[in-house]
């Protein structure tokens, strides 16, 4: 039986002269190949468990280690399970690498893969649509600017990933200019070839993979040239970062410290010991005695996240594009509020889902925020008035059912009697139930409260502060919401109740004179002008007196104006809401306006637009109730009774 095996496998791997130029089908290669595919046996002696499991650990021991005149590639690798982090994660990612301005000449990115330049997104989402995993990577040549095309050295780099991995990939790539260094997101589907989850060594996501690109550009550009050594080093020795020079300090670091003496043949030796002094300025490194150095156990981390504050600050210089703003980061628990511009956006860190957001704010400074994992970028349009506050108050509700309960015990029908004999049981007192039994809900998934009976909760009575830390966990510190979707400039002559309304309501409190602060106050004063064109508003000497209900006012007129518009495109008849009336549907469809966000709902013969809510979106095409009291709007799924969404 073993003489048949070893027949079988010298067959199969007979070397044959292949064509010239042709990359990747070496006998070296195809065997790298097979062995990838037998994958899971860890090879003796391997320096981490697990480390050998998986297609790739064959070739991650082969592949030459990078020599110090290779040429430098970085290489960033995200494993995403997409069962956790759900499915709208794939699409959300996708759109934000080819997002605006992230071409050469401020374009939008286009996603490419193996074969075509214009990668069907869709398509390729659809087809990873049960992926249990996905892989994705940023490459960054150091050299970037050098190779003369980014899309066909990616093609080359994830042709020869697959050699070593055995097996074909699926993924699709942009590349992108728009930062000091221009590089590439590539989104790596976890299915093999034959359907089944692709596993890769950690050892060659830690090294190999990182390996084969700087091959590649070495074999592209050259081997680097001395003067680029020293001066990638010199480079390195002041950064406020972590870098390659720290990462041999430690490699060099015994018991008893570092000792120069140990470095007297050393071919970084001047850098290091530049490096030394550099940290020593920073207070994570210190001379014990001439000679003898001790870093700080922190040091890695406190560089990492200098590098990472720096990165922040270099990302709102170009949101601010040369406009002089003091530079400000919001930070969850300093009970900051912030309002302003949504001047740009993107992933933190690149590599991550979580959103940031640069904001110009009213104050005359620039914020970066960084919002809760999940965000989606498209929730927040280029140039909207945005408002962030960085304190996670206790609940009002939570505070009120504490005071209602008694022994512990929170009851519907006591609130009810409550607000009926106070002023009477009004659509208003109907929305507040509503809102406290939401909440209650929460809680209740949360494992906070539980439900006795119906209508009927037992609540803790520390409920105020479990409530809070329940809200901080979900929003990360941070509640952000959109109060434009639209710019001041729009909203000057915007046929709806604007955020711009709402400040001349409030007397334009709290907005600065200097940066955007000067350019809404100049704003407000347009259109307070407009208002008085329309008979809005009146100027009485240095006051301006405004129409009663104005945002009421604004807000009816435009929705009758876009209820027009909708029956002279589809023939349907708007149904207005009436307060406390169900309105049922299809929803198809939100739309943005002055006012607001609405929904609109489809039953068939007419419409009725709703005030949008974040829960319903992932209910686009199913049929929804909404029951509107006042400012408060109940969402159901279905015609009828069924389980409350909002």
């Amino acid at each position: 039986m073993n003489d048949t095996r070893d027949r079988s496998l010298e067959e199969r791997f007979q070397p044959e002269a292949g064509p010239p130029g042709h990359r990747g089908q070496s006998l070296v290669t195809q065997v790298l190949r097979q062995a990838g595919k037998a994958g899971g046996r860890r090879r003796p002696g391997a320096h981490r468990p697990g480390a050998g499991l998986g297609r790739g650990h064959v070739a991650a021991r082969f592949v030459a280690g990078s020599s110090p005149r290779s040429r430098r590639v970085t290489i960033k690798t995200r494993l995403v399970n997409l069962r956790q982090s759900g499915r709208r994660s794939v699409s959300t990612h996708l759109r934000y690498i080819e997002r605006e301005g992230v071409g050469r000449e401020d374009e939008p990115g286009q996603a490419y893969d193996p074969m075509t330049d214009r990668a069907d997104l869709e398509a390729f989402e659809a087809r990873g649509r049960d992926d249990r995993h996905q892989f994705r990577l940023i490459v960054s040549p150091e050299d970037a600017d050098s190779l003369e095309e980014l899309r066909t050295f990616t093609r080359h780099l994830m042709e020869r990933v697959a050699g070593d991995l055995g097996t074909r990939l699926d993924w699709v790539a942009v590349d992108h200019w728009n930062t000091d260094n221009p590089h590439t997101h590539i989104v790596l589907r976890g299915k093999d070839e034959t359907g089944r989850d692709l596993i890769i060594a950690r050892d060659y996501i830690a090294q190999g993979m990182r390996h084969r690109a700087c091959e590649l550009a070495t074999e592209w550009l050259g081997p680097r040239t001395e003067r680029e050594i020293r001066q990638g080093l010199q480079r390195e020795v002041g950064q406020d970062r972590w870098t390659g020079l720290d990462r041999e300090l430690l490699r060099q670091r015994q018991a008893d410290g570092i000792r120069l003496q140990r470095l007297a043949q050393h071919p970084r030796r001047q850098p290091l010991i530049g490096r030394l002094q550099h940290l020593e300025r920073l207070g994570l490194a210190r001379e014990l005695r001439p000679g003898h150095w001790h870093i700080d156990d922190r040091a890695e981390r406190t560089l990492r996240a200098m590098g990472e504050r720096g990165d922040i600050v270099r990302t709102m210089q170009r949101a601010m594009s040369g406009m002089q703003r003091e530079l400000s980061i919001l930070e969850p628990g300093s009970d900051q509020v912030v309002v302003g511009r949504l001047a740009a956006k993107g992933l933190a860190g690149e590599a991550h889902d979580r959103v940031y957001l640069v904001i110009d704010g009213v104050d005359g400074k620039a914020h970066h925020l960084r919002l809760p994992a999940g965000a989606d970028p498209a929730d927040y349009p280029a140039d909207a008035v945005i408002e962030a506050r960085a304190s996670q108050a206790p609940s009002v509700v939570d505070r009120r059912v504490v005071s209602l309960a008694v022994e512990g015990l929170y009851h519907r029908e006591h609130h009810r009697t409550l607000l009926a004999r106070e002023d009477g049981l009004s659509g208003e007192s109907q929305g507040l139930l509503d809102a406290h039994e939401r909440r209650l809900e929460a809680l209740r998934r949360a494992g906070i409260v539980e439900r006795t009976d119906e209508g009927s909760w037992r609540v803790p009575a520390d409920l105020v502060e479990r409530g809070q830390q329940y809200d901080a966990r979900r929003t990360g510190g941070l509640s952000v919401a959109v109060r434009s979707p639209l710019s001041i400039e729009r909203q000057i002559g915007a046929n709806g109740a604007t955020w711009l309304d709402t400040q001349l309501i409030a007397g334009g409190q709290a907005i600065s004179d200097r940066g955007f602060g000067a350019e809404v106050r100049a704003a407000l004063h347009r259109r307070t002008g407009w208002l008085v064109e329309r008979g809005l508003a009146e100027r009485r000497g240095a006051r301006t007196l405004f129409a009663r209900n104005l945002l009421a006012t604004l807000r009816e007129r435009e929705l009758a104006a876009t209820a027009r518009d909708i029956e002279a495109r589809t023939g349907l008849q708007h149904h207005p809401l009436v307060d406390g009336k169900p309105a049922s549907g299809i929803y198809r469809r939100r739309i943005e306006l002055a006012s607001g966000r609405y929904a609109l709902l489809d039953d068939g013969l007419g419409f009725s637009l709703v005030p949008w809510r974040p829960v319903i979106e992932p209910r686009l095409g199913q049929r929804l109730t909404a029951r509107v009291q006042g400012a408060h709007v109940t969402w159901q799924i279905g015609r009828s009774r069924g389980p409350a969404i909002s």
